[in-house]
């Protein structure tokens, strides 16, 4: 899978995503937006994926929108009409948020790898993945305060429910970097390394160990953990109980019995 901006490679049913724009600490302008959304709907059905690595080339992680994309949004004052000005702006707005819903929508497990800057963007962004991990001398910053706008790519819809919502507000509010291990510490991520190497180390492990599991299985927790985020206890278990009336009788199942009997790992389908 050869794309201009990311890297994407599948090994052992793992496909590692990586930003490749490293001269301009990966942030993304709308080609690199459109190739994340593509990647992401792509690996979604591809059925030898059966788990997500998201990473960066270079010295940082992803460094968001990148500022000419930004400044394009003036074209927009050339619109004289204010509604259709703001229709188009609007326009610009959702298109980027899909492709930072691509990775929630996602039906497998995506786990983040963060080193270096996760910047404005770069935080939308790992807020729709299912883990997060980085190394200690990783950050994260909602920058968009200090550029006099409000972060609009699902960080202030996603974040509250991750961490404590005065952190959010603290992050939001003041654009201060949260550092690798401050981040373990309130939640931001599962786990913070001394290193690069021991993150995407460890990242891996814990992705060969998803990729180990039964297929079906993981793709009904992540939409019933999606679910179950935005509703009632009542009405994600009356959720629940239907997905598994259509999905319980599985092959893989069966599979997972037999190879518990027969002391040995399941061998589950694709």
């Amino acid at each position: 899978m050869k794309y201009d901006f990311f890297k994407v490679e599948i090994n052992n049913q793992i496909a590692t995503v990586s930003f490749n724009r490293p001269e301009k600490s990966n942030a993304l302008h709308k080609p690199a937006w459109s190739e994340l959304k593509e990647i992401f709907n792509s690996l979604s059905e591809t059925a030898e994926v059966r788990a997500i690595m998201l990473a960066g080339e270079g010295k940082n992680f992803c460094a968001g929108i990148d500022l000419e994309l930004l400044m394009s949004v003036s074209q927009y004052q050339k619109i004289e009409c204010g509604g259709r000005r703001s229709e188009e702006i609007r326009g610009l707005v959702l298109t980027l948020q899909e492709a930072v819903n691509a990775i929630e929508k996602c039906k497998k497990p995506v786990l983040a790898a963060v080193h270096g800057g996760c910047i404005g963007g770069g935080v939308d962004i790992i807020a729709a993945c299912d883990m997060r991990y980085c190394s200690d001398d990783a950050y994260f910053t909602i920058k968009e305060i200090d550029l006099g706008m409000v972060a609009d790519l699902g960080t202030l819809q996603r974040l509250p429910k991750l961490i404590s919502p005065g952190m959010v507000s603290e992050m939001a509010y003041t654009g201060r970097k949260v550092h690798g291990k401050e981040a373990k510490e309130i939640g931001l991520v599962n786990q913070s390394y001394p290193s690069r190497d021991e993150l995407m180390e460890s990242v891996t492990k814990l992705a060969t160990t998803i990729a180990s599991k039964s297929p079906l299985s993981i793709r009904g927790t992540k939409e019933v953990l999606k679910y179950s985020r935005d509703h009632s206890v009542e009405d994600s278990l009356n959720y629940m109980a239907t997905w598994n009336a259509a999905m319980l009788l599985s092959d893989d199942l069966s599979e997972a019995f037999k190879a518990s009997m027969e002391k040995r790992s399941p061998d589950f389908k694709d």
